[in-house]
């Protein structure tokens, strides 16, 4: 087997956001291994932000961390003007970070509502706009990450899955209206992807038997979406605009034909982040 090539992103200058942490923390660092400066931001999780940016620098890196709370648009907006300032321009922004919420449809309050929107659909969105100006100069990449929710129903995940819903639309037109300007847009979906977060909201959750349910047979890691993400920022996905690429190990095209959705889910997602989850 051939050697996957290195240094694919020498030179290049990229924002990560939600990168204390699981799927964000591996994309930073996936980049970074390939040459790229890397800005992170992270919310709450700062020793996994820090450990990322010492990780970067002891390669031989550049990468700083930005702690922003994406709840507020104008920090939202700082982080990008502070990162653009940090990195000298930017090549590649991912949007990654997000807020998970399973809560009973009738039990959803505005206040719950509007701060999963506000950091799933609001802030990448501000983001993208604040960092135009350099992306449009430098002839960007933009990735969101949205999720296999967009695409199949779960209980207890209407406010979620409307928000992974809107970046899919979201993506597709930004692109269209970006394309001339000499900007890529796309986004990925991912499946099942095993994070830490697993086992504090999961009863008994264990990662070798988490890919049962799975067509592949095991559940997603974090680098398997960081090396889409690479792929999608590469010359090698130059001809792919507002497109959403599904990577759930067959989870969405698989009919389960069960009653499982007429059952409690059992997991609670959004503690620590919604008042109330």
């Amino acid at each position: 087997m051939e050697p996957r090539p290195r240094n694919r992103m020498q030179g290049k200058k990229v924002l990560v956001t939600g990168s204390g942490t699981g799927i964000g923390r591996e994309i930073a660092l996936e980049f970074a291994r390939e040459g790229a400066s890397v800005a992170l931001h992270y919310a709450h999780s700062a020793e996994g932000a820090q450990s990322a940016v010492e990780e970067i620098a002891a390669g031989g890196g550049k990468a700083r961390a930005f702690k922003s709370d994406l709840r507020r648009v104008k920090q939202a907006q700082s982080l990008a003007s502070r990162a653009l300032a940090f990195l000298g321009g930017l090549d590649v922004l991912v949007s990654n970070a997000g807020i998970t919420l399973n809560m009973p449809f009738g039990k959803v309050t505005p206040e719950q509502f509007d701060i999963v929107h506000n950091v799933n659909i609001r802030a990448p969105f501000f983001i993208t706009q604040t960092a135009l100006p350099a992306l449009q100069a430098s002839g960007g990449i933009v990735i969101n990450i949205t999720s296999i929710h967009a695409f199949e129903g779960m209980p207890e995940h209407s406010v979620y899955a409307g928000t992974k819903g809107g970046l899919v639309a979201y993506t597709r037109a930004l692109a269209i209206e970006l394309a001339p300007l000499g900007i890529r847009v796309n986004a990925i979906a991912p499946g099942a992807v095993y994070v830490p977060n697993y086992h504090k909201v999961i009863p008994g959750f264990e990662p070798s038997k988490a890919g049962v349910n799975i067509p592949a047979g095991f559940i997603g890691m974090p680098v398997d979406i960081a090396r889409v993400a690479l792929f999608l920022a590469s010359e090698d996905a130059r001809y792919i605009i507002g497109q959403t690429l599904v990577v759930d190990g067959g989870t969405i095209s698989w009919m389960p034909f069960n009653d499982g959705f007429r059952q409690p889910l059992g997991a609670h997602f959004g503690r620590g982040y919604v008042p109330g989850a």
